[in-house]
């Protein structure tokens, strides 16, 4: 399963270390943040605003890619951001 930010967990080598992350609409996001914050210190901001905002993932919300996105640079680099932009831009999106 991917996470709330597109990422495939299964193929992470952290995965047994982290466990991974759910989609942003799963009924135990709120313990896997906690898990989170207790592991690194703090929660997933992807994965917190997905929760807040109802999405399973970020690629599904109207408003990807978001400046959280752009700030964080977590899992995607600017430059993956301003192309995934320039995309839906001319696709009329």
């Amino acid at each position: 399963m991917p996470a709330a930010c597109g990422m495939a967990c299964e193929v992470c080598e952290l995965l047994n270390e982290c466990g991974g992350c759910p989609a942003g609409t799963d009924p135990k996001v709120g313990e896997r943040l906690e898990k989170l914050k207790e592991l690194m210190g703090a929660t997933c901001p992807t994965l917190e605003c997905a929760m807040k905002k109802g999405v399973d993932y970020c690629l599904r919300c109207k408003e990807f890619p978001c400046e959280l996105l752009y700030r964080s640079e977590i899992p995607y680099s600017k430059r993956l951001l301003d192309l995934i932009k320039d995309f839906k831009t001319r696709a009329g999106r």
